[in-house]
């Protein structure tokens, strides 16, 4: 905290600039990757059968991006910068193989289009939420509350099938999500320490921000794709 106090405030914000150049461009990155395999797989119609035709191999692959997700947000600091990069995209080559099912679902005009809403939304929440001197965290608080219900009502909902609820849960969904990008960015640009630029902990802080940001990104396009994607 001393250290950071001596840094002049010009030199500071530079250094924040470009942290959260980092996380944007891990995410992009992490977002190419997914879609890429997500493309490649739904082209290649005997992987597609052997991962969407056997639940225990598409749960499997759930289970296991569950088990990363987690073990990047709980020790992502006692591990190496490396091994938090590996297992970032990992992560996203795994997404990127449950998602290939929406290019068997919907044209891929309208996923495109889609995308492109998804990518300008997230553009202007995320400016925002740099940008903003208004304190995010409240709001945050309870965007976390309302995404834990969204959670609970579209479970529910995978047995009851109740079609008034899953639009509910689509709507409040994407005001949740674009919420969170502003939250999340305002968070990210936070928690980056000054003066400590380099570093293997600059860089897994990096990757753990551009985790979040890339799982607001995704969440969002999904919720999105049920308004705007056109089904085969």
């Amino acid at each position: 905290m001393e250290y950071t106090q001596r840094v002049p405030s010009d030199e500071a914000a530079a250094e924040t600039q470009r942290f959260i150049v980092k996380v944007y461009l891990w995410m992009s990155i992490a977002l190419v990757v997914t879609g890429g395999i997500a493309v490649w797989t739904a082209s290649n119609r005997d992987l597609i059968r052997f991962i969407l035709g056997n639940q225990y191999v598409f749960f499997g692959i759930l289970v296991a991006e569950l088990v990363l997700v987690a073990s990047l947000a709980g020790w992502v600091m006692k591990m190496s910068a490396e091994m938090a990069t590996l297992l970032f995209l990992l992560y996203s080559v795994l997404n990127g193989l449950t998602l290939s099912g929406i290019f068997l679902l919907f044209t891929s005009a309208s996923i495109a289009s889609t995308f492109f809403v998804t990518a300008g939304t997230f553009a202007i929440m995320s400016i925002y939420g740099y940008f903003t001197k208004s304190d995010l965290t409240k709001l945050g608080n309870l965007l976390f509350m309302a995404l834990i219900g969204l959670i609970i009502a579209s479970l529910i909902n995978l047995f009851y099938h109740n079609e008034m609820l899953y639009w509910i849960t689509t709507y409040v969904g994407i005001l949740i999500f674009v919420g969170l990008i502003a939250y999340d960015t305002q968070k990210i640009k936070k928690i980056n320490i000054i003066g400590n630029e380099g570093t293997d902990e600059d860089k897994k802080e990096a990757i753990i921000g551009a985790l979040t940001l890339y799982l607001d990104f995704i969440n969002l396009f999904l919720m999105l794709l049920r308004i705007f994607g056109r089904r085969k």
